[in-house]
């Protein structure tokens, strides 16, 4: 089986969009793009994802509020036919999950809901200053349960985090903040390698500035 990789699609330009799904193309894995807030809330950044075809489309907007205003949204979507994944951020709580996949399962029948936990750019001083007093590891244990309880389809969740993240919840479990030998971690705390996360038990890796040469770096996937 192919590994699944998702391109992010991190700009805010229909130009760039374009030249980054052209440049990623392989036979070797299952590639899907990844388009966030930046891509999403940009002029005609919405019609251009909706005009894509015979694409794994995955719409990262972490979406976050009280039950109804997360209803609403997914349902402002569903004319959206191609995407096939879409985040809700765990902080939201159980009942806005719950209602969002109550909601995408009677509007948008074939769109896959993934929990988002503990952002990769955290680390555990940071979410003390948030005010949590568990660590990463305990918050996203409960995570990975409330995910399971609502019947999320999949989780988005740190490299760091997979050992323990796959004993509870048998879903998909899409790993972001993944580095190639040589990168640079940016803003991101919680980094993995690709062929260590996929041995970890990574069903799907999100990559994006590590593919700014994107068939070189391609290619280095298999040898990280």
């Amino acid at each position: 089986m192919k590994k699944t990789i998702f391109i992010a699609v991190d700009t805010n330009k229909i130009s760039e969009a374009k030249r980054i799904i052209n440049e990623t193309k392989t036979n070797k894995l299952d590639l899907g793009y990844k388009f966030g807030l930046e891509f999403f809330y940009s002029k005609d950044g919405r019609k251009f994802i909706s005009k894509l075809r015979r694409k794994k489309i995955f719409l990262d907007i972490k979406v976050s509020d009280i039950p109804a205003t997360c209803s609403k949204a997914i349902n402002s979507i569903k004319d959206l036919k191609n995407i096939n994944y879409i985040t809700v951020h765990a902080n939201a709580g159980e009942e806005t999950v719950k209602a969002v996949v109550k909601t995408a399962k009677r509007t948008h029948p074939k769109l896959k809901i993934l929990l988002v936990t503990v952002l990769t750019s955290i680390s555990n001083s940071s979410i003390k200053k948030i005010g949590h007093t568990r660590s990463i590891t305990e918050l996203v244990k409960k995570q990975a349960h409330m995910a399971k309880a609502c019947k999320c389809h999949g989780i988005v969740c740190a490299g760091s985090d997979l050992k323990f993240v796959k004993r509870i919840f048998k879903g998909e479990i899409i790993t972001p903040g993944i580095r190639l030998k040589g990168d640079s971690a940016g803003d991101q705390k919680r980094i993995m390698g690709p062929k260590e996360a996929f041995k970890q038990g990574s069903t799907a890796l999100v990559l994006g500035r590590s593919i700014c040469d994107p068939e070189g770096n391609i290619k280095k996937i298999f040898l990280d």
